[in-house]
């Protein structure tokens, strides 16, 4: 979710992308709390413009995904005019999932249960990071929170999340206020334009 929130609502009307240079793709990611642990960013690690796109083609491929999980409802406003075709879109994300071969390992100390993770020879840390992000997004569109994916529709959002109850309509209470006040305001603007009985026209 972390990096298709990277798409985002510039708060005037347009959209900004964080990952639309490599001085801010940096920047994402020695911010992220939220990679996936087999993603975690070495300190050396030098963003360039190919990792960049490779990073970008990853969040396109998911984005382009999320749009068809979220159908028949619309998707995000963001890239909807210019959404990969689904059979694209599969094909980058399981390309760059495929870059780093990984097999699971059993930790197993003296004291204490057992643990499994992934054990890579991958050198690279840019092709570990392309891959790791791809095999969370695989993880994810196939796994049960799939099914309560939802694109928001607030005003100025273009954010996917992930319903957490029922009743969820917006991915943050601040949406859900905007959306109140806009339906509002639609409400008012038709009840004066629409003249009641009586009216001259």
């Amino acid at each position: 979710m972390e990096l298709v929130s990277t798409v985002r609502h510039d708060g005037d009307g347009g959209v900004l992308d964080d990952l639309d240079t490599v001085r801010g793709t940096t920047r994402w990611l020695q911010q992220r709390s939220g990679l996936p642990a087999t993603a975690t960013v070495p300190g050396d690690l030098v963003v360039d413009e190919e990792l960049r796109q490779a990073v970008v083609d990853v969040r396109r491929a998911v984005r382009a995904l999320f749009a068809r999980v979220v159908s028949p409802a619309p998707p995000s406003p963001a890239d909807a005019h210019r959404l990969l075709p689904v059979e694209e879109a599969l094909r980058l994300l399981n390309a760059a999932a495929a870059r780093e071969p990984v097999a699971p390992q059993l930790r197993w100390p003296a004291e204490g249960p057992p643990t499994a993770g992934l054990f890579s020879a991958e050198g690279d840390p840019g092709v570990r990071l392309v891959a790791a992000l791809a095999r969370d997004a695989v993880d994810f569109l196939s796994g049960p929170q799939r099914e309560h994916l939802r694109a928001c529709h607030a005003p100025r959002c273009v954010r996917y999340f992930v319903k957490s109850h029922g009743r969820q309509e917006w991915c943050k209470p601040s949406c859900g206020n905007r959306a109140r006040v806009a339906r509002h305001y639609e409400r008012v603007r038709a009840a004066t334009s629409g003249g009641g009985p009586g009216d001259s026209v």
